[in-house]
């Protein structure tokens, strides 16, 4: 391999995790010992919320959203979910199995 291809190769992989992080743009909430990793969260409207299951046991988050009920379904360990609000407002996220797992999410 030339060097020109190897330092191409190697700004490719340096580069790869910020592109993930720009792509993203959201918050990260872990799940592990049955509780968030955060108690409350500010998000701008449509902001992505990914929850990650770093747990050893499954975990299914929810919260009700005007009256819906948004629902990642069962999350085994290592799984990931990702949550949304297209309104402002005050919303508690959940989880369906432990209920002791709270979190408030407010939305700008």
């Amino acid at each position: 391999m030339s060097m020109l291809k190897k330092s191409a190769l190697i700004a490719c992989l340096c580069a790869a995790p910020l592109i993930g992080a720009v792509a993203r743009d959201g918050i990260t909430v872990f799940q592990k010992g049955k509780s968030f990793s955060e108690k409350a969260i500010t998000l701008k409207i449509g902001q992505e919320l990914l929850f990650i299951n770093d747990d050893k046991v499954a975990h299914n988050v929810y919260s009700m959203v005007n009256g819906a009920k948004v629902d990642l379904g069962l999350q085994r360990p290592n799984q990931e979910g990702i949550m949304s609000f297209d309104t402002a407002g005050r919303y508690r996220v959940r989880c369906a199995i432990h209920p002791r797992m709270k979190m408030m999410v407010t939305v700008e």
